[in-house]
């Protein structure tokens, strides 16, 4: 146990420091527990780690601009009083870029792909303050390279260095720190510094040049505003390229909106949303949206005989975009629809990942050493990103390897305006397979992970299981048989069973014939249906996503998974808990 000397500033806090974590894509926590102190010290070990990097390999230099932006979180940039007064993230990452010796350039409220795009192409350093669409009460930011994001490999260095950064901060003369007793700046409340608007405008620029002026010529589309920081791009994007556009639902109150969990209430609000608009101004072509930090594409189409609105899945969406710039290569996490393995794109597809950016990008650039040219990825949530340049139509696209929301909610548009048919028919030309995630949200994280350990191998070189009539077959990350031990099928036989107390056929599952643990724990049933389960990376939160031969059928899977009585996850709890009694 480390000790500090007398009047040091670990000693005169008035609160037990929460450790900020790495999720699946950059740092997030509840805002309580966000001090200016535990920021400061972790981005100050992240821009020093930086530094300590070649350029080539996404090094930044003393002295450089490091650019960054944030969402529009009240405590992005401000206190906010329900917090216990925690805040001014913003603030608190421009004074560690400043002690780190940079110059911090304020590129103010926009996408974090517009930040890493502008910062990209400066060969800078970037960072964005955002929780994307996890709840008000959480908050966060996400460090770039000056060649993109934070990869996997880079944690572990960098939360020695946080280590280092936390003893030289605590171990400081409380008289000489920048903090006080509760973890605040001594100076108070600070003014950021200017905006630049340039990021904003080039972000435009990329994709309006890209499709060209009248590409969507004609479409009438609604965009649900909320609280995205992209909300006006978005819309300024959409009327440059020739649509109709009206916005509604605009909320100067914080929405987290999670495009992999559209339930039943967000729809009903988009639905309402949209029967207002079309009572003012007509009928809409399609509802676009992104989440909080517009990185991920929200997108609906209509029916036209009722008038419903109707969410499609941001793989489904990948599929398409993927489709219209012709790749060679596209990389997608293990959580995807396997749609993807049956239709256009099957022979193209690079082996599945575990989720998250960091994965999909080093999946990418695999495909690349490999010789692809065109090369892309997603996430179910949507995001979007670009490996490689794409040449289309004579036009470029600059690789953007970040989850992106504008790309696909153009393309998409874009392919139903050039054949002239509805969101809905575009879609129904994918392979019949459909997607639905199931979320419980205050969800111990903790227990989401015993689930996962109790319902996987102990042996973690296995990555899928192979249940066969008379014998159970294992294989690696390569698909690459194990010559496994007998302690290992006799465990898997326990976890089938388990999950087949759970996962019933009076609920209208099948028998299970494979299990995937790539990332959570991934179940194959042989009637089609698809169940997979996954703790969050960065909150206390237990995911489901369902893959079904119906949309219906997805979606009561989903329903299952998540009802607090008696549901799919709330039984795994269970099995968890009678194990861990006995």
């Amino acid at each position: 146990m480390t000790t500090f000397p007398q009047n040091s500033l670990r000693q005169r806090l008035n609160h037990e420091p929460q450790a900020l974590q790495f999720g699946t894509s950059g740092r997030r926590g509840q805002v309580v527990h966000l001090t200016q102190l535990e920021v400061f010290i972790n981005a100050v070990a992240e821009l020093e780690f930086l530094q300590s990097l070649p350029k080539s390999e996404g090094g930044i230099v003393k002295g450089d601009d490091f650019f960054y932006a944030r969402d529009l979180r009240p405590s992005s940039c401000t206190y906010v009083q329900e917090q216990q007064g925690r805040g001014e993230l913003a603030q608190t990452i421009e004074q560690a870029i400043h002690y780190a010796g940079m110059q911090p350039v304020n590129l103010g409220k926009i996408p974090t792909p517009a930040l890493t795009h502008y910062a990209l192409l400066q060969g800078k350093g970037s960072i964005m303050i955002t929780g994307s669409h996890i709840p008000f009460d959480r908050n966060g930011y996400k460090t770039n390279t000056s060649k993109g994001e934070l990869l996997k490999q880079h944690e572990q260095p960098i939360n020695e260095k946080v280590n280092q950064v936390r003893q030289r901060f605590y171990q400081q003369a409380f008289a000489d720190s920048l903090f006080d007793e509760d973890g605040c700046f001594k100076s108070g409340s600070k003014q950021l510094s200017v905006e630049y608007p340039e990021a904003a405008e080039i972000y435009r620029q990329r994709y309006v040049n890209f499709f060209g002026g009248n590409a969507l010529s004609g479409m009438r589309l609604l965009v649900y505003q909320h609280s995205a920081v992209g909300r006006d791009l978005v819309v300024e994007i959409l009327r440059a390229l020739g649509a109709v556009v009206v916005a509604v639902g605009r909320s100067e109150t914080f929405v987290p909106i999670d495009t992999e969990n559209m339930d039943a209430g967000q729809l009903a609000v988009i639905q309402s949303l949209y029967q207002q608009a079309s009572s003012d101004h007509g009928q809409f072509d399609a509802i676009v949206s992104t989440d909080g930090d517009s990185d991920r594409p929200l997108l609906l189409g209509v029916d036209e005989q009722t008038a419903a609105v109707r969410f499609f899945g941001g793989d489904l969406v990948g599929m398409l975009t993927a489709e219209l710039l012709g790749a060679d290569a596209v990389v997608v996490p293990i959580s995807s629809n396997d749609g993807i393995d049956r239709g256009g794109l099957k022979d193209i597809v690079e082996p599945k990942t575990r989720i998250g950016s960091p994965y999909v990008i080093a999946g990418m650039e695999q495909a690349l050493v490999r010789g692809k040219q065109a090369v892309c990825g997603w996430e179910a949530n949507g995001g979007f990103l670009t490996g490689s340049d794409i040449l289309w139509e004579n036009r470029l696209l600059t690789a953007l390897p970040t989850r992106d929301a504008v790309l696909p909610i153009l393309a998409v548009l874009y392919m139903a305006k050039r054949e002239d048919v509805a969101l809905s028919q575009l879609f129904s030309r994918l392979p019949k397979r459909f997607s639905r995630a199931g979320l419980i949200k205050q969800f111990p994280r903790t227990l989401g992970l015993s689930i996962v350990k109790q319902l996987s191998p102990a042996n973690a070189a296995i990555e899928t299981v192979i249940f066969l009539a008379d014998k159970i077959v294992f294989l690696d990350k390569n698909e690459q048989k194990i010559n496994s031990a007998n302690e290992d099928g006799e465990a898997l036989k326990i976890i089938k069973q388990q999950l087949t107390q759970t996962f019933t056929t009076v609920l209208g599952f099948g028998k299970i014939e494979r299990i995937n643990y790539t990332d959570g724990v991934r179940i194959f049933f042989d009637n089609g249906d698809t169940a997979h389960i996954r703790p969050s990376g960065n909150a206390d939160e237990l995911r489901l996503y369902a893959v079904a031969d119906s949309q219906q059928r997805a979606d009561v899977i989903a329903e299952l998974a998540v009802s607090e009585h008696e549901g799919l996850l709330r039984n795994l709890a269970e099995l968890v808990a009678v194990e861990f009694r006995k």
